[in-house]
């Protein structure tokens, strides 16, 4: 193993570990896919989240454009012939480990049998009071907190799974810095309680009864909020991924590689940012990771499901931390002003990484980018 866990201080590395080496591959105790993401279409598997479009029919619907035909269709990988519905809900499954992997450990509980579409569904009435007021772009789902009480439902050590669920941070504010995070500000108290309530009255367990409390359910809100890992999976990249592997003669390959960006172009302009089945989940190692804003590691998801690798992105030697990046590509570019304040909201503390220490005495906004993406961060949205 080439790395250890310090209690409240992160991740270190035991050895070298060179750039590009995988670290470590961990499945998550939960995921769920988001909802709204979910609603418009985006088929995955309940349980990995493994997309369950083929990578033409993905293209398709992200372009708007059913004409569209993928060379090399033995790059996709998605084995259809491998597909499996729960019998009772028909909520789909990408292999029958999956649909029998979810059924021992909480759909037993969430299975809404014939009822799948009913507004009037306990389950789905708490969708959508998520939904409506938890916009797109999505950071976490409320079904994260229903699995996690239907996981304790369902164990037969009800115990020990509380005491995973346990060692996640789930403070509500940073009293020392005074930071509340941002899905428990005022504006969303009576969307809380509602919320609350109709979680108690669909999945109340006297195990975890201080969940259902106004405290302990802001705790819940804070926890998937700080430590939910954002998952996104794509059979149209897996296809692409897959034919830089082909074996093709130089026109070929420019063919190819002037239709993929075509392709993007195309679904830039259709779907904008969206175009992965989009979801996150609770990850025991990777939460321990602490953020930098120049990170020697970064998370990816090889096999296009839940499961998680942490990899190098640069030579890590014995001692050093294993630091990770808590924000996207995109706001890591941002002034070091909207880094902090996107940190402060969602993960409740002021970043001292080497980089933010450098760029201190720079302008609290340095561009008008930056200008217009802190505006709409202050709407109302959760």
């Amino acid at each position: 193993m080439g790395f250890s866990l310090l209690e409240g201080k992160g991740l270190f590395a035991r050895k070298n570990l060179k750039k590009g080496e995988t670290i470590f591959e961990e499945k998550p105790l939960v995921s769920a896919q988001f909802s709204w993401n979910e609603l418009y279409k985006y088929l995955a598997c309940e349980y990995c989240l493994k997309s369950l479009e083929t990578s033409e029919n993905m293209v398709r619907r992200l372009t708007n454009n059913a004409e569209i035909t993928l060379p090399y269709p033995e790059c996709c990988d998605q084995d259809v012939t491998q597909f499996v519905n729960c019998p009772q809900c028909q909520i789909p499954y990408c292999s029958t480990e999956c649909l029998d992997l979810a059924l021992s450990q909480y759909h037993q509980v969430l299975c809404k049998g014939q009822s799948q579409e009913d507004e009037a569904h306990p389950l789905n009435r708490l969708l959508e009071t998520w939904r409506s007021f938890h916009y797109p772009p999505e950071t976490t789902s409320i079904m994260l907190i229903a699995k996690m009480i239907a996981m304790v439902k369902q164990a037969q050590d009800k115990g020990n799974i509380i005491s995973l669920f346990s060692g996640f941070v789930k403070a509500t504010l940073n009293e020392q810095e005074h930071i509340a995070h941002k899905l428990l500000g005022k504006q969303f108290q009576v969307q809380r309680e509602v919320l609350r309530q109709q979680l108690r009255e669909t999945l109340f367990e006297e195990a975890v009864q201080e969940w259902f409390t106004p405290e302990g359910f802001n705790s819940l809100l804070a926890l998937i909020g700080t430590n939910g890992q954002g998952i996104g999976s794509s059979s149209f990249s897996h296809w692409v991924k897959n034919t830089e592997k082909l074996c093709l003669g130089d026109a070929e390959k420019k063919q190819l590689d002037e239709l993929i960006t075509q392709l993007y172009d195309q679904l830039d302009e259709v779907s904008g940012e969206f175009l992965d089945c989009e979801g996150s989940a609770l990850y025991l190692l990777q939460s321990s990771c602490n953020h930098s804003c120049s990170p020697n590691a970064e998370v990816t998801f090889p096999n296009g499901n839940h499961t998680l690798a942490m990899v190098a992105l640069q030579d890590i030697s014995p001692e050093e931390e294993i630091t990770i990046s808590y924000l996207s590509c995109c706001d890591l570019t941002r002034s070091r002003h909207s880094r902090q304040k996107i940190l402060k909201e969602n993960y409740l503390f002021t970043c001292t990484c080497e980089k933010c220490l450098s760029e201190a005495d720079d302008a609290s906004v340095t561009s008008e980018e930056d200008i217009d993406s802190d505006e709409m961060d202050e709407e109302d949205t959760m």
